[in-house]
C-alpha cells in the first residue's frame, strides 16, 4: 500500500475540487444574491486542505497499484463529500447545520438527488447553481475528468478508472490509451449538455434554469432549481426533452462514443444491454400509462400518458426529475416505480440502480438453470449476444446481488430504528442507495423529517451506491489491508 503516493494525489484532487468552487462566486456576482464570500471561504479552505495534504509528499513517486486506485476513489468521495458542504455549512441562506450540508453535498455528488432543502425558489441564485454543478461534476464521475489531467501530474490513471466506473465489466477502454479514454467520456458529456441546455433554453426556460436542469439531465441527478422540480415549468415540450435526455443518459456512453466516431446507429441496436433497457422502459411506460387512463386519475388521457411517459423515465433512470406527485398514484405504481429504480440505467451510464446488465446476466442464468432441469448433462452457457459471458463474470453478479440485498437490509433496519415507518424506510434506502433521489411517505418531496442518524445512514448509502458497494466495502476486509 503506497499511503505517501495516495495522500499526493488525494491533496492535489482536492486542490483542483477547491477551483470548482469559483464559478458560483460569479453568478452571485452576476446576480447580486450577497452569496460569494461562502464559496470564497469554501474554495480557501479546500484548497489549503489539499495543499498540506500535498506539501509533505510532494516528491512521492512510485507506481499506482489497483489497490491503490480503490482507496482513492472512496476515500477522495468521501473526503469531496465532506468539503464539497463547506459552501453550503457556511452560507447564511440556507442555513444548514453541518450534517445537512454534508448530505445535500453528496447527494449531489453522487447524483442522487435527495435533499434536505425547501423552498428552492427563493435561495440565492449561486446556491442553486452549485447544487447542479455538484452533480455534473459527479455525473461521469470526478475521478474520470482526473484520470485526464494525472498523468500531466506523473500519476498513472488506468487504477483510477477500472475503480470509479461502473459495471460489471471494466477492463474494457474506448481507445488505447485511458487519458485518452476519460477525455473521450468527457467531450460526449460536455457535447451532450450543451445540446440539451440549449434545447431547454429553446422551449422556454431562461438560461440559468436551462444551464442548471442540463446539468442534472444529463448527469441522472434529479435537482433542479424549483421546489415543483421540471413540473414548474407545466411545458409538454420541455418535458419531452428531458425523457429524450434522461433516456440517452442511461445508455452506456461507450455506445455514444462508437457513434460519434462511426456515424452510425446500428450498434445500438445490437448490444443486447440496450435492447433489454429500452423493452423495460416500454413495458414500464405501458403499464403506468394504461393504469393511469384506467384509474381516471387524470382526466385528459394525454395527460395520463404525458406524466406516465415522464415518471417512469425519471424514475427508472435514478433521474428523479418529477412533473406530478406520483407517490399519491393508485394502486401499486409508486412501488413499482420504485422497484424499477433497483434495475437503473446500463452500465457505463450516469444511471444509479444495479445495472441493466446485471439484470439481464441474472435472467438469463435463471434461463439457463430451467435449461439444464430438463437437460441435466448439456453445456449450456449464458450469452450476450455471440459471446459466452466468462463463468467469473456470473460470479461477480451473483455476488453484488447477495451484497446488495445484505446492505439493503442492514440499513432499512438502522432507518426503522430511528423511527421512520417501514414504507418510509424502505423507500429511503431504495431512494439513496440506487441513487435515486425522490421516495414515498415522508421522503417523497425530501428527506428534511429525517433523523440525523438516518440521514448519515443516507449519506454513506449515497457513496455505496455510487461506487456500486464493492469499491467501498472492500476498504473494510481484512485481506485489502495485508501486505
Amino acid at each position: 500500500m503506497n499511503r505517501v503516493v495516495v495522500q499526493r494525489i488525494l491533496g492535489l484532487l482536492l486542490m483542483m475540487f477547491s477551483v470548482t468552487m469559483l464559478p458560483p462566486v460569479v453568478v452571485s456576482l452576476i446576480y447580486g444574491d450577497g452569496g460569494w464570500l461562502a464559496f470564497v471561504e469554501g474554495f480557501l479552505l479546500n484548497l489549503a486542505a489539499g495543499f498540506f495534504l500535498w506539501l509533505p509528499v510532494r516528491d512521492a513517486r512510485a507506481d499506482l497499484r489497483l489497490r491503490d486506485g480503490f482507496l482513492v476513489v472512496a476515500s477522495f468521495w468521501l473526503v469531496l463529500g465532506t468539503f464539497g458542504a463547506a459552501p453550503l455549512y457556511f452560507s447564511d441562506v440556507p442555513t444548514m447545520s453541518f450534517t445537512d450540508a454534508v448530505f445535500e453535498s453528496m447527494s449531489g455528488l453522487t447524483t442522487t438527488g435527495a435533499t434536505v432543502l425547501t423552498g428552492l425558489d427563493a435561495l440565492p441564485r449561486s446556491i442553486l447553481w452549485y447544487r447542479q454543478q455538484l452533480q455534473w461534476l459527479g455525473g461521469m464521475g470526478i475521478i474520470v475528468l482526473a484520470v485526464a489531467i494525472l498523468p500531466m501530474l506523473g500519476v498513472g490513471g488506468m487504477q483510477l478508472y477500472r475503480a470509479e466506473t461502473p459495471g460489471p465489466i471494466k477492463d474494457t477502454k474506448l481507445t488505447p490509451r485511458i487519458t485518452e479514454t476519460a477525455k473521450a467520456l468527457w467531450y460526449l458529456y460536455l457535447g451532450f449538455t450543451i445540446i440539451c441546455a440549449a434545447s431547454y433554453w429553446a422551449a422556454g426556460m431562461s438560461v440559468f434554469d436551462a444551464l442548471c436542469h442540463s446539468f442534472s439531465t444529463v448527469a441522472i441527478g434529479g435537482f433542479s432549481t424549483h421546489d415543483l422540480s421540471i413540473g414548474h415549468f407545466q411545458s409538454t415540450t420541455i418535458n419531452l426533452i428531458a425523457v429524450v435526455f434522461m433516456f440517452l443518459a442511461g445508455i452506456n456512453f461507450s455506445l455514444h462514443f462508437f457513434a460519434w466516431r462511426y456515424s452510425s446507429i446500428a450498434h445500438y441496436f445490437k448490444d443486447p444491454e440496450f435492447r433489454a433497457y429500452s423493452f423495460i422502459l416500454m413495458m414500464l411506460v405501458a403499464t403506468i400509462v394504461v393504469v393511469l387512463a384506467l384509474r381516471g386519475t387524470y382526466e385528459n388521457p394525454l395527460q395520463a400518458m404525458e406524466h406516465g411517459l415522464f415518471q417512469a423515465v425519471s424514475i427508472a433512470t435514478t433521474t428523479g426529475f418529477t412533473t406530478a406527485n406520483y407517490s399519491a398514484w393508485p394502486g401499486a405504481l409508486p412501488v413499482l416505480l420504485i422497484f424499477a429504480s433497483f434495475i437503473g440505467g446500463c452500465a457505463g451510464s450516469t444511471a444509479g440502480g444495479m445495472k441493466v446488465i446485471r439484470w439481464l446476466l441474472i435472467y438469463k442464468q435463471g434461463v439457463r438453470e430451467i435449461a439444464r432441469l430438463v437437460h441435466p448433462s448439456a453445456e449450456i452457457p449464458v450469452k450476450l449476444g455471440p459471446r459466452a459471458v466468462q463463468a467469473r463474470v456470473i460470479e461477480a453478479v451473483w455476488g453484488f446481488f447477495s451484497v446488495y440485498v445484505v446492505v439493503f437490509a442492514v440499513m432499512m433496519m438502522m432507518m426503522l430504528s430511528t423511527g421512520l415507518d417501514q414504507v418510509t424506510a424502505f423507500s429511503a434506502v431504495a431512494a439513496v442507495l440506487n441513487n435515486l433521489g425522490p421516495g414515498l411517505g415522508d421522503v417523497a418531496s425530501g428527506f428534511m423529517t429525517v433523523p440525523t442518524l438516518g440521514k448519515w445512514v443516507a449519506i454513506l448509502a449515497m457513496v455505496m451506491g455510487r461506487l456500486e458497494i464493492f469499491t467501498l466495502l472492500v476498504l473494510v476486509t481484512p485481506i485489502f489491508w495485508r501486505r
